[in-house]
C-alpha cells in the first residue's frame, strides 16, 4: 500500500508522538508522506513536555511552538496510516474512528514486542534514553515504509 499520510498518535499529544512526527521528518526531510502528530484526548491547545522539547533540541529538532492538536476525523483517508504508541490507543481509535484503515501500534509496526512508554516524571536522562529507543523505532518505520535505511 502507498500510503499519503502518516499519523503518530499518542493519548495528549504533548510528548511521544510530536517527537516521533519530528524525528521522522528529521530523518526523511522531503518525500511524499505528510507527517504529521495527533492527540486522542486533547480538550484545547498544550505546549509540549518541556523535557521532551530540552531533549529535542539537544538533537536539533525544534518543538518550543508545537501545540497539542487533536485527531479528527476529516483528516483519516485511505491512504492514511496511524501509528499509536500504546494498545489502547489502538484500539481507541478502531473504535471510535472506523474510517481508519490501517492502525498500529509503533512497537506492533517494528517488529518489536514491548511498547515505548513515555517517561512521564522521569528526569532528563530517562527522556534521552526514550528519545533515543523511539529513534530506532522511528528509524524501522522509515526503513518498513521506504526501504531506505537511516
Amino acid at each position: 500500500m502507498q500510503f499519503e499520510k502518516l499519523i503518530f498518535l499518542s493519548m495528549d499529544n504533548t510528548c511521544s508522538s510530536p517527537l516521533a512526527a519530528a524525528i521522522y521528518q528529521n530523518l526523511v526531510p522531503e518525500g511524499k508522506l505528510e507527517i504529521v502528530s495527533r492527540g486522542l484526548v486533547v480538550l484545547f491547545e498544550e505546549p509540549i513536555n518541556p523535557k521532551i522539547v530540552l531533549v529535542a533540541k539537544n538533537h536539533h529538532l525544534l518543538l518550543e511552538s508545537y501545540r497539542s492538536i487533536a485527531l479528527s476525523h476529516e483528516e483519516i483517508t485511505k491512504e492514511t496510516i496511524i501509528l499509536t504508541m500504546s494498545k489502547k490507543q489502538k484500539e481507541t481509535v478502531l473504535e471510535d474512528f472506523l474510517e481508519a484503515e490501517y492502525v498500529y501500534t509503533l512497537n506492533e509496526f517494528v517488529g518489536e514486542e514491548k511498547e515505548l512508554l513515555a517517561p512521564y516524571g522521569e528526569g532528563l536522562l530517562e527522556y534521552e534514553e526514550f528519545y533515543l529507543s523511539l529513534m530506532q523505532m522511528v528509524k524501522k518505520v522509515v526503513l518498513r515504509l521506504h526501504g531506505i535505511e537511516v
